[in-house]
C-alpha cells in the first residue's frame, strides 16, 4: 500500500499543503496522514507517528521532500529504522528517491545529513546576527509580558486570590504567577 504524510509548519500555510496533497494522491497514494505542526518538536507530531505505525510490510510511505519528513540526520534514521523494521520503504517524490534500493538508502542518508548541515548553518548565522545586533543596541528581544504585569499579580495576590485565578484574569501562565510572588517574597 502506498501511504502519503504531508506537513506544514503553520497554519498559515494551506496552499503547501493543498500541493503536497495533490503530489501524493497523483504517485496513488491510497491513505494519507496529514498535519499542520513545527517539525522541531518532534513528539507534537501525532500523525507522522499514527502514519508510521499504521505502515506494514510491503508497504511505501510516500512523502513530497525529505524536509516534510525530518528535521535531522537522526530523525530520519529513527523513521528509516521503523520502516525497515516493519519491511517498509520510503519514497521522497521531489528528490526521486526509493529506498527499496541500495542507492535510494545512501542517497536518504547522504541528502538528510547536507539538509541538516544547512540548518545548523542557518541558526548559526542567526545567533551571530542577533549577537551582532544587541552589540549595536538594536536587538532587545521579547518584553516580558508577565513581569509587566508584576504590579497587578501582587495586589490580587494580597486581596487572597488563587494563583489560577489570577493567572486567567490577567491572560499570564500560572508559573508566571508564581515566579513573581516567589521574586516578591526574595526582595
Amino acid at each position: 500500500m502506498l501511504i502519503g504524510y504531508a506537513r506544514t509548519s503553520t497554519l498559515d500555510q494551506k496552499a503547501g499543503l493543498e500541493v503536497q496533497r495533490d503530489e501524493l494522491a497523483a504517485a496513488g497514494c491510497e491513505k494519507l496522514f496529514e498535519e499542520q505542526v513545527s517539525s522541531v518538536d518532534v513528539s507534537a507530531r501525532e500523525r507522522l507517528a499514527e502514519a508510521l505505525d499504521y505502515v506494514r510490510d510491503g508497504d511505501t510511505l510516500i512523502v513530497t521532500r525529505l524536509d516534510r519528513l525530518a528535521r535531522s540526520v537522526p530523525h530520519l534514521l529513527d523513521i528509516l529504522d521503523t520502516l525497515t523494521a516493519k519491511g517498509a520503504t520510503l519514497r521522497v517524490l521531489g528528490m526521486g528517491i526509493d529506498t527499496g534500493t541500495p542507492t535510494g538508502k545512501l542517497m536518504i542518508t547522504v541528502l538528510g545529513s547536507i539538509a541538516e548541515f544547512e540548518r545548523e548553518i542557518m541558526l548559526e548565522r542567526q545567533r551571530e546576527g542577533i549577537a551582532k545586533a544587541k552589540a549595536a543596541g538594536k536587538y532587545k528581544g521579547r518584553k516580558p509580558t508577565a513581569q509587566a504585569k508584576s504590579k497587578e499579580v501582587l495586589k490580587l495576590h494580597g486581596e487572597g486570590t488563587g494563583a489560577t485565578e489570577i493567572a486567567k484574569a490577567l491572560g499570564i501562565g500560572r508559573a508566571s504567577v508564581y515566579r513573581i510572588l516567589r521574586a516578591e517574597e526574595g526582595a
